[in-house]
């Protein structure tokens, strides 16, 4: 079963808590930029929502 390890988004207010640790940035080409490194670096995917969010899953698990 897949987890999801991040949410990045530019929108503060329609990310909720949760177990995830959530990355807020101010513009759209700082939040492509902060997804695709966080996807490296936790060697996940990047999945984008088109609502201005990415969220970051694993698939290994």
């Amino acid at each position: 079963m897949a987890r999801i390890v991040a949410i990045v988004s530019t929108e503060a207010a329609s990310v909720m808590g949760g177990g995830a640790p959530v990355f807020i940035e101010t513009n759209a080409d700082d939040l492509q930029k902060t997804a695709f490194l966080l996807e490296k670096i936790l060697d996940a995917n990047a999945h984008d929502l088109k609502n201005g969010s990415f969220v970051l899953v694993d698939h290994h698990t």
